[in-house]
């Protein structure tokens, strides 16, 4: 694996800080995941990265690494229909609380990825365009949402294989799409996004 030392171990060196990613933002199925990491002070780990930047073999073997390292890990799941409900930002921002509801070390500080967060308590938070990319606490929050997403969606695979998620990860692949258009949508699928340029309004068959 590369070298990636460029992260940074921390924005506040004496305070106890979360890492906060998503995965599954931009799907049109499947629910989007979030974890929220506090990693030691001293952790070292020159493989992670933005888990976008990995491959899936890398990220499985960041895994376990970055599950038996952290002081604390969780993470929070937000489903399709409360997506449609509230939208997928907030959809985002309430994966990442439920995964900082069930940590049992109280962080000081979250580090948020991306450049908007609604306010969790009363912790102070940063946000960060790409942090992902910048600190450890973040990259190991994204490689875990991401693997933990990825097997939700390998089990969703196995109820309804003609999608392909078990490739797409319900992305808006043009195989996807194609198969939206010939067999409907699931109730898994985000009926407030655009599922197929063409046609908003579709049907839910299954």
């Amino acid at each position: 694996m590369k070298n990636f030392n460029r992260l940074l171990p921390y924005l506040n060196k004496n305070l106890i800080e979360a890492g906060c990613d998503e995965a599954g933002r931009g799907c049109l199925a499947g629910a989007v995941f979030a974890a929220a990491v506090i990693l030691p002070p001293d952790f070292v780990c020159e493989e992670l990265n933005d888990s976008k930047q990995l491959s899936e073999k890398q990220r499985d073997k960041l895994r376990p690494i970055i599950e038996k390292e952290a002081l604390d890990w969780a993470v929070g799941i937000v489903f399709p229909l409360e997506i449609d409900e509230i939208n997928i930002l907030n959809a985002s921002f309430l994966a990442m609380h439920r995964a900082l509801d069930q940590l049992k070390l109280q962080p000081e500080h979250l580090l948020i990825d991306g450049n908007r967060f609604k306010k969790y308590k009363a912790i102070p938070h940063t946000t960060i365009i790409k942090g992902d990319g910048k600190y450890l606490a973040i990259a190991a929050a994204s490689v875990l949402a991401k693997t933990h997403r990825d097997e939700y969606m390998l089990r969703l695979n196995e109820e309804f294989p003609q999608y392909d998620w078990h490739k797409n990860k319900g992305y808006p692949t043009k195989k996807h799409r194609q198969t939206i258009k010939a067999f409907g949508t699931t109730s898994y699928h985000r009926m407030t996004f655009t599922l197929l340029p063409e046609d908003r309004q579709l049907s839910l068959k299954f």
